[in-house]
């Protein structure tokens, strides 16, 4: 078990590294714009997936709420639509799965803010039926997503697909691009750290 250990870890090392230098940088940069825009303006960020893309998003509030702070700039006002368990449970089981971020973004929302979808394959209906909300409600869509980026590649207003055909690594890469959009937003200064 060790040897095979050391071949799988090794073999999906490399992948991963290949994955991340693939990172399209210029989409980081427009991603990072929109939401810069969003933080001066004053205006939400909204953020959701399911399951690891769950996770993430709940990560990537937390850091883009938190970590992006200075003194001298406004606060980046950022919501996670999967971290209320009983709104999304509820919206699951009287509305359907399909409407747990679509619901929720038609009582918060406004024209403006920003949604931001997390979808490894790119055709989760609920992230689909989300973006396609936002959308109708004049919201500025932004998906991350892997694989060849599925339905919401062509339905988001920016759209970053981590070239992968590998779930777990897709997933790897969103948690970097999150850590480097989270810099970002805090100030380039900090990129020396």
């Amino acid at each position: 078990m060790e040897q095979e250990a050391a071949l799988y870890g090794n073999r999906y090392i490399e992948k991963l590294i290949a994955d991340i230098k693939n990172i399209p940088m210029d989409k980081i940069a427009e991603i990072a714009k929109v939401l810069q825009q969003a933080q001066q303006n004053g205006k939400r960020v909204f953020i959701f997936g399911n399951g690891g893309s769950a996770a993430m998003a709940s990560h990537m509030a937390c850091d883009f709420g938190k970590n992006t702070r200075k003194p001298e700039q406004s606060r980046l006002r950022v919501i996670s639509l999967v971290d209320g368990l009983s709104a999304l449970t509820a919206y699951a089981n009287d509305e359907g799965y399909e409407n747990v971020f679509s619901e929720p973004l038609l009582s918060l929302a406004e024209a403006g803010d920003v949604a931001l979808a997390i979808s490894g394959s790119g055709n989760s209906p609920n992230v689909i039926k989300g973006i396609e909300t936002a959308k109708q409600l004049g919201l500025i869509t932004i998906g991350l997503t892997g694989f060849q980026g599925g339905k919401l590649n062509g339905l988001v207003d920016k759209c970053l697909v981590v070239n992968s055909n590998n779930m777990e690594r897709i997933e790897d890469v969103h948690l970097i691009i999150n850590h480097i959009l989270t810099g970002l937003l805090r100030g380039s200064e900090w990129c020396n750290n």
